[in-house]
This record gives structure tokens, C-alpha cells and sequence, in this order.
């Protein structure tokens, strides 16, 4: 019995894993804060869990890389949308001049976009990000994290007499609905960038974006000029969108200079989507915002080494016009620090003047301290 026992031991140990499991990656990170507001009639001073994320990434037949990650929110207004699918996609990578990717991924648009939350180097993505690259869009998609399900082609090439490819493109079609959501108009989003790289860590870019955002539903339509009377349509009500962005880094010895720029055209639904099980009959959901049908954001970002690659002193300038007019202008001023105890874990802390023109009282201060780690 025992040398029955020992040989079923021997033969186990002997088990190989198969090659594509074998080199599976399991990681995360989380991101906890404290953050206070003095806005008036909204004022905030609360511990948070800002999110955790868990992810599986490998290769298969060495040519082709995959990756899953969910993400789960603490303090949500709607809990049931936690946890949740970000990225599940696969690419083809033989070549780096031409990569083949599909899934759900981040939106080809922006430098900061598909940045790590944690890398990015402030309490939030910019405005540019967040409100014109599809986190909470301006368009009135539920929170995708600048993501959608597509397909998209990128590469690199022309490289220089060192090695170093000095041009990069990436294209993709998408959806257009956010994500793990399915198309509701049948159009799609083509989403493109180029940038070129002059000298190292230096890059400029120009990004595009056209296409759509829909919703199906009932809305009273534009008065008809016969009746005087506004007409109700039920249908799809489909949004053109139509967006492009100019954007500069320069990353040596440890500082990062950053900036971008980015303008949108097209009309907005009044409200956020937040539930895909929402009443079709009712107009409210299908109805316009009254920020009309332009906007633009701006930012500017310096990081600048105390320690190198320890500790660090940053600030940045970000604006965001959600009508394309100064008389709604969202402007954060921003000033803080950051320390990392090891590479996986980092305390920040920064301060915001905020001056939000929409509102009675334009300014009010904004305190954020966070804790990330990552495994």
C-alpha cells in the first residue's frame, strides 16, 4: 500500500502543466482614500474604497496574448454593478508593426487613457478623460472606464539607426454603447490615433473619434412646424459623435511633463445611464441635455522627483467647458505629493481648488489622500 501510495505520488510530480496555463499571470491592485469637500450644499468628508481589481493575463502559441480583469467598487450608489467585466480580449502579436487586438479594451484615444490608475499620477483621470473618452462620458454612457468592445489594429515602426521605433498608430472600431454592452443603433465608433517619437520619451499625438451613442426608447421630438405641438417618436434616438485630440509627453530622469487637449461635437442625452433595464416608455431617458452639442478639456501636468523614483512633488492645471463656453467651465487647480514605500505600494496626497462656474458658489477646496498597492 505504502509503495502504491509513493508511486501514484511520483506520478503526479511528474504531471506537466500545459504550456499555456503554465505562464498564466494572476495580479491586482487596490485603491482606498480619504477625501474631503467643501462644496456648498454638497460638503464631504468620508473614508473610501475607490476600487480593487483582479486580473488574469497570459500568452498562447507565443503569438497571441490575453487578458481578463474585473473590477470591484466599494462605495457605489448602485452596488449591483459591482463586480464587473473591464478588459477580456485577445491579440495577435507576431508582429509590432501590425497587432490585431479584439474584445473589450481601452479606447484608442488620449495618451492618459490607458494609463494605470495608480501611474497616472493624480486623485482622478483628467477631465479630457473622463468626460471625452468614455469614463463618464459627456454623452450619457454608464461608467465604461474609457472602454468599449471592438476591434482594433495598432503598431509601431520606422525605427531609428538605435533600435527605437519612431512612429505609432492605432485604429479600432467599436460599439459605441461602453461596456458589456451590445450595439443599439448598428453603427459603429472608428477610434484612431498617431503619434510620432523624436527622442526618447518624448511623444505627440493626434487622436480621432466619429460615430454614435444611442438609446431605444420614447422621446417628444423637435416642434412641428404645422401643429406648433412637439411630436412623440419611439425608436432609437441615435447621437453623432464626432471628436479629436492633440496630445504632448516628454518622460526623463524621472519627470513627466504631460498635456492634452480634446474637443467634442455632437448632443448628449440629459441623463446617465444606469441601468440597462430602464424604462423605454419613459421620455426623461431619451431626452437632450441642455449643454448642447460642444465641449472641450484641457490639462497640463508636471511630476517632479524629490527622491528619484521615491518620492514626489506634482500639480496640474485641468478645465473642462461642458457647453464649449466659460459659463460652465469646471476648472481643478491642483498641488501634491506622493511617496512610494516599495514599488507596489504608495501614499499621495494632494490638494484641489476647484472653480465650477455652473454653480452659485464657484469655489470650493477639495482634500484627497490615497493608499494603492498592488500585487
Amino acid at each position: 500500500m505504502v509503495l502504491l501510495l509513493a508511486a501514484g505520488m511520483t506520478a503526479s510530480a511528474q504531471v506537466k502543466l500545459p504550456a499555456w496555463l503554465s505562464n498564466v499571470k494572476l495580479s491586482g491592485y487596490g485603491m482606498t482614500r480619504y477625501q474631503y469637500s467643501s462644496q456648498e450644499g454638497n460638503k464631504s468628508n468620508t473614508f473610501e474604497l475607490r476600487l480593487a481589481r483582479i486580473s488574469l493575463e497570459g500568452r498562447i502559441l507565443n503569438d497571441f496574448y490575453w487578458k481578463a480583469q474585473i473590477q470591484f467598487n466599494g462605495n457605489t450608489s448602485n452596488l449591483g454593478s459591482s463586480p464587473r467585466v473591464v478588459d477580456l480580449f485577445a491579440e495577435w502579436q507576431k508582429y509590432d508593426f501590425f497587432r490585431v487586438k479584439m474584445g473589450q479594451f481601452k479606447n484608442p484615444f488620449t495618451f492618459e487613457n490607458p494609463m494605470h490608475p495608480i501611474d497616472q499620477g493624480f486623485m482622478s483621470y483628467s477631465q479630457v478623460v473622463t468626460k471625452i473618452a468614455g469614463f463618464s462620458d459627456r454623452a450619457g454612457t454608464h461608467s465604461s472606464n474609457g472602454r468599449d468592445i471592438g476591434l482594433q489594429v495598432q503598431g509601431d515602426f520606422l525605427k531609428n539607426a538605435a533600435g527605437r521605433n519612431l512612429l505609432h498608430y492605432q485604429v479600432g472600431v467599436f460599439n459605441g454603447q461602453g461596456i458589456n454592452t451590445s450595439d443599439v443603433d448598428q453603427q459603429k465608433n472608428l477610434i484612431g490615433g498617431i503619434w510620432v517619437m523624436p527622442v526618447a520619451g518624448m511623444r505627440i499625438g493626434a487622436f480621432g473619434w466619429t460615430g454614435s451613442y444611442a438609446r431605444k426608447g420614447t422621446w417628444n421630438d423637435e416642434v412641428n412646424p404645422q401643429s406648433g405641438v412637439k411630436e412623440k417618436k419611439t425608436g432609437v434616438r441615435s447621437l453623432q459623435q464626432r471628436r479629436y485630440a492633440f496630445s504632448a509627453e516628454y518622460l526623463t530622469n524621472d519627470w513627466t511633463f504631460r498635456s492634452e487637449y480634446a474637443h467634442s461635437t455632437g448632443l448628449a442625452f440629459a441623463k446617465t445611464l444606469t441601468s440597462t433595464s430602464y424604462d423605454q416608455t419613459d421620455p426623461a431617458w431619451c431626452n437632450l441635455s441642455s449643454n448642447g452639442d460642444k465641449a472641450d478639456a484641457f490639462y497640463a501636468v508636471v511630476i517632479a522627483p524629490i527622491i528619484k523614483k521615491k518620492f514626489h512633488a506634482k500639480a496640474r492645471y485641468d478645465l473642462y467647458r461642458a457647453n464649449g463656453e466659460w459659463n460652465k467651465a469646471k476648472t481643478f487647480y491642483e498641488a501634491g505629493l506622493d511617496y512610494e514605500l516599495t514599488k507596489n505600494f504608495e501614499i499621495s496626497g494632494e490638494y484641489a481648488l476647484v472653480n465650477d462656474r455652473s454653480l452659485a458658489k464657484h469655489n470650493h477646496s477639495m482634500i484627497d489622500i490615497e493608499v494603492d498597492f498592488r500585487f
